[in-house]
């Protein structure tokens, strides 16, 4: 029972690790392709494909972009309109308006 239960927890924690060093991959620009990760993490493509879900699901913007033909972490942009462009517009109509 006991060794039962280290191989599943290992397992897990080999998994946390390699989705971990996938995602850092991904943020650092490293990463090309599936099939280079899969080389990489000794693991088929739709296994990388399910990771790449599962951080998409944890929120992060993971992205394959077709004009570089790479996969990116892509940071959300921020609104035209956010408060403090609205604060800075209004100061600059004020002053100079």
């Amino acid at each position: 029972m006991f060794s039962l239960i280290y191989i599943i927890n290992m397992n897990y924690l080999t998994y946390t690790v390699k989705s971990n060093y996938l995602l850092e991959m991904i943020k650092n620009g490293i990463l090309y392709s599936l099939k280079q990760a899969s080389k990489r993490f000794n693991c088929s493509e739709s296994t990388i494909k399910r990771m790449l879900r599962i951080l998409r699901e944890h929120g992060y913007p993971i992205k394959y972009c077709k004009k570089i033909k790479k996969i990116v972490y892509k940071f959300e942009e921020r609104s035209k309109f956010d408060p403090f462009s609205i604060y800075l517009c209004v100061l600059f109509n004020k002053l100079f308006l």
